[in-house]
């Protein structure tokens, strides 16, 4: 009976809940994390493989989970990021993300204290860990984001006459430190992504149906309408030297028919399109966006 009473009172809030925030979905972003270096000297020995440094993974990883636990993100794997993102310019495009992160660790310290007593001793192991992060938007190369963060994690054990831990050193507060540190830049990088209207671009028109990048697993369905803009025009600010889009021009909007595609790479949408003629033979002059 309470199973069933508490079933009509969750059905009678949707039954409330604007429509809006009933069919609210949310548009994932494709991002790639790359170059993720260790700027420390911690264990960096006469063999030191800068590729293969644990705590850099380490960093990966757990920025890598808490992105994609978000829910919000596709994370993409490039083995030549580095040297895309080194090279700029219009490579960054071929990425195939709406953003890059590039981070890195910058501080990294472990101290143990103990205190000795008659009968007792405790001893208390901390780390300290530091992390860098930029955020990149691929389509121009621009970061618009960029902050660091410090996290820290300690453990202690007890001893009373000789009886208690005596453990080494705990391998996973270094986890723990980095974790926490993340931790703090995670929601800003998340924010940062989400407030700027997923964008793609009309691959192709065949027999009147208009091909888009993205699909399924971005969250795109049957139904979808987004709004195509002819690109805005370039002009370079002189007293930064930077090149900034100007605002596009609303000329129709395309409805999502189908996806295909087997990666979030190769994902694509057929849409069918209502608006201004566009120029066919020069689709790189528009994009689609949400409204």
């Amino acid at each position: 009976m309470k199973f069933k009473n508490l079933l009509l009172l969750f059905l009678s809030i949707l039954i409330t809940l604007p429509m809006s925030a009933q069919n609210e979905r949310t548009i994932k972003r494709k991002v790639a994390i790359g170059r993720f270096t260790n700027e420390t000297q911690y264990a960096k020995g006469l063999f030191y493989d800068k590729d293969n440094d644990p705590m850099r993974k380490q960093a990966l990883d757990i920025l890598s989970s808490k992105l994609a636990s978000s829910g919000k993100f596709i994370l993409l794997e490039r083995e030549d990021l580095d040297v895309l993102v080194a090279e700029k310019g219009e490579n960054l495009q071929k990425i195939g993300a709406d953003y890059i992160i590039l981070g890195s660790i910058t501080e990294y310290g472990r101290k143990n204290e103990g205190e000795q007593k008659v009968f007792s001793s405790t001893k208390t192991q901390t780390v300290e860990a530091g992390v860098s992060i930029r955020l990149v938007d691929a389509s121009t190369g621009l970061i618009i984001y960029s902050d660091e963060a410090k996290g820290f994690a300690e453990t202690t054990t007890k001893e009373a006459l000789g009886i208690g831990g005596k453990a080494g050193f705990d391998a996973t507060l270094s986890d723990k430190a980095i974790s926490a540190a993340l931790s703090q830049l995670v929601e800003n990088i998340i924010n940062k992504c989400m407030d700027k209207p997923w964008r793609s671009y009309i691959l192709t028109v065949e027999d009147g149906t208009y091909v888009i990048g993205g699909g399924a697993s971005q969250g795109l369905a049957p139904g979808d309408k987004f709004t195509v803009y002819r690109k805005g025009k370039n002009v370079v600010n002189p007293q930064t030297g930077m090149t900034i889009e100007l605002p596009g021009t609303k000329l129709g909007t395309v409805t999502v028919q189908s996806s295909f595609g087997d990666t979030p790479e190769t994902e694509i949408s057929f849409c069918e399109y209502a608006g201004e003629a566009l120029e066919v033979s020069n689709l790189a002059n528009y994009y689609v966006s949400e409204d």
